[in-house]
């Protein structure tokens, strides 16, 4: 549906009144501040540490499987000894003495690998125990840190939402009225600014956003409403602080 053709003021009165209704849905999403952010880092944040915590768990797991391995390995080098040394015992001549004592040496050498290795399985439990303790500590105060984080959101949520509807509901009414090209500029302008004002009035002979001096004769023709001038510093749109007053008065927020 195409734009109704506006006069100037119109438009004007039009801008004005869609900055005061974005004002005031910016003034709520300030009140809920970084907090969503917070939310969603702190939910992040947890996510990783589980899965670091599963980690640690699949490697503490691996090194006690190690060590089962390694005790069975020594049993068998011992009972290999056991059985070399009976062989010995039966040996025919010193060829066969001396193999069997080259076999006895190796298994004792797997029992001494295996005693090592055992040695530092336990030793890396013991710090994966440690870390494992640590990010459990840590994981319980990022908990208690979002259940906090959540409830205030939520209540900032539940104070503000109804309103906020209300009032987007009401921008996107005020944006009917407005063609696209000052839509796109009024947009622009809000996306260069932390305060998101696109639309300010002269204040003190000055434009209301940078603060820079507007001429006498550029505050005339502001003030008659017959042209949509921008502030030639900030490209901020400018209307008389009469125009705000009027339609702040009228939208009532």
């Amino acid at each position: 549906m195409a734009v109704k053709e506006l006069t100037v003021e119109e438009k004007l009165v039009a801008l004005a009144k869609l900055q005061i209704i974005d004002s005031k849905i910016d003034e709520i999403e300030t009140l809920r501040g970084e907090l969503p952010i917070e939310v969603n880092d702190l939910e992040d944040e947890l996510a990783g540490l589980n899965t670091r915590i599963g980690k640690i768990n699949d490697e503490m797991k691996e090194y006690t499987d190690e060590i089962a391995n390694r005790k069975l390995a020594a049993k068998q080098a011992e009972t290999l000894i056991q059985r070399y040394q009976e062989q010995q015992n039966n040996v025919k001549n010193n060829r066969e003495f001396d193999a069997l004592s080259k076999e006895i040496e190796l298994q004792n050498l797997e029992i001494q690998l295996s005693e090592k290795k055992i040695k530092e399985a336990h030793h890396s439990i013991d710090a994966k125990k440690d870390f494992l303790k640590d990010s459990e500590a840590l994981i319980e105060n990022k908990k208690k840190d979002l259940v906090l984080k959540k409830e205030e959101l939520e209540r900032i949520v539940n104070e503000t939402s109804k309103e906020e509807e209300v009032l987007r509901k009401d921008s996107d009414k005020a944006k009917v009225n407005i063609e696209e090209r000052l839509l796109k500029a009024y947009a622009r302008v809000r996306k260069n600014y932390v305060n998101g004002m696109a639309v300010v009035p002269i204040e003190r002979n000055s434009c209301g956003g940078c603060f820079n001096r507007i001429p006498p004769q550029r505050q005339s023709e502001i003030s008659q409403r017959k042209k949509v001038i921008v502030c030639e510093h900030c490209g901020r749109i400018l209307v008389d602080p009469a125009l705000i007053e009027e339609v702040r008065e009228s939208v009532k927020l």
